[in-house]
């Protein structure tokens, strides 16, 4: 016998993010709108030692202050969390950066590394008309079949062909599913290299000024 039922979701329990911010020395935002920077870490710097996150990619070369006219932000995961498992309050916590720094809504672009470059491509495919670029590092997401919700979103992913813990092909096959789907999705891949290609894709390449001048499509 069949039955219909329905069930109420409750809201989720508050989340507290812990993050690290930078901004140029003289931003002002009621006079200025910037573009905004989102970048998530990998498992290894998860914890309640915000430092942590200080070792690699934007956060490490940021250091105090933006050298560059954008805004960067980086959130900093709890040790029992995975970013993927929390894409609506990682949703809701840049929205709050984005009206507190006045940031310009057609200029908000996203990039992490390994973990975080699991949790880039999830958040890009479930708010696919809310990032204006993205640059996922040694990540993936497996779900091919969902590539075309991000033909309109500029990529650039980046992945060693050594790399044994988060294999290359979860880079590759995303960004042959996103092209194949009309989207423009390039892929950096370094021969030799391992895990660890996020030296590469911001410290040598372009990737974070190529992220901060993209613009939403509208």
């Amino acid at each position: 016998m069949q039955k219909n039922y329905t069930y109420e979701i409750k809201p989720l329990p508050p989340r507290e993010y812990r993050y690290f911010l930078s901004t140029p020395e003289d931003y002002d935002p009621a006079k200025e709108s910037l573009p905004l920077i989102v970048f998530l870490h990998g498992a290894g710097n998860r914890g309640n030692d915000i430092n942590l996150i200080k070792e690699h990619g934007i956060p490490k070369l940021f250091a105090e202050k933006s050298p560059l006219r954008v805004v960067t932000v980086s959130p900093q995961c709890d040790t029992d969390m995975v970013w993927n498992a929390q894409v609506y309050e990682l949703k809701q916590f840049i929205d709050w950066i984005v009206e507190k720094y006045n940031i310009d809504k057609h200029r908000i672009s996203i990039t992490g590394l390994s973990m975080g470059g699991f949790g880039t491509w999830a958040m890009g495919m479930t708010f696919p008309n809310y990032f204006s670029a993205m640059a996922p590092v040694c990540g993936g997401n497996g779900m091919v079949w969902l590539a075309g919700l991000l033909k309109d979103i500029p990529i650039r992913a980046f992945h060693g062909t050594e790399d044994d813990v988060v294999l290359p092909n979860c880079s590759i096959d995303m960004v042959n599913a996103v092209n194949k789907a009309g989207g423009n999705a390039e892929l950096f891949l370094y021969e030799g290299a391992g895990h660890d290609t996020w030296i590469q894709a911001y410290e040598q390449t372009d990737t974070i000024e190529w992220l901060m001048k993209q613009i939403k499509k509208v």
